[in-house]
């Protein structure tokens, strides 16, 4: 793993591991890497100190990686923060908006949408009576409990509005 401070066009700086240089390369020429303030994905390494190590001194352990965390249902989050003027304390912050807006798009151009048959396509793709591959829909919470004490893997995620309508 390597370490590298990354600046967005912004000149917002935040820190990313990486396997190793190519893999960052190839992570920002493809924009899969953004900036976590404003969600820019006009990505570059920041000037950093090099990593000096003492005379003597025992060589640094790598940190340890972390492990996965199995998919798992989250609770639903409303599709745009409220307006008005009790919203300020709970409206979303832009950067986060514009990440689930990428998020959003990312799903909707790669997955097939299922609309309120998730959990039954979910269940059939998981028992291979369906070709595997991403689906995205809508589920009730019964629903969704019944899949995960299935062992089905899925995720929700909060739905905001698209960031161009």
């Amino acid at each position: 793993m390597i370490h590298y401070q990354v600046r967005c066009s912004q000149a917002h700086e935040f820190d990313g591991w990486f396997k190793d240089s190519a893999g960052f390369e190839r992570q920002a020429a493809r924009g899969l890497i953004s900036c976590p303030v404003c969600g820019d994905t006009k990505i570059a390494r920041a000037l950093m100190a090099p990593a000096l190590g003492r005379k003597g001194a025992a060589p640094a352990e790598a940190p340890e990686a972390t492990p996965a965390v199995p998919a798992a249902p989250i609770p639903p989050m409303p599709a745009a923060p409220p307006s008005g003027p009790t919203a300020v304390a709970g409206q979303m912050p832009d950067h986060v908006r514009a990440m689930l807006q990428r998020l959003r798009g990312e799903v909707e151009r790669n997955c097939d949408y299922v609309g309120p048959g998730f959990a039954e396509e979910a269940r059939r793709i998981h028992n291979g009576e369906a070709p595997a591959r991403g689906i995205y829909g809508e589920t009730t919470p019964e629903q969704a409990e019944s899949l995960a004490e299935d062992g089905i893997g899925f995720s929700r995620i909060p739905w905001v509005p698209r960031a161009d309508g």
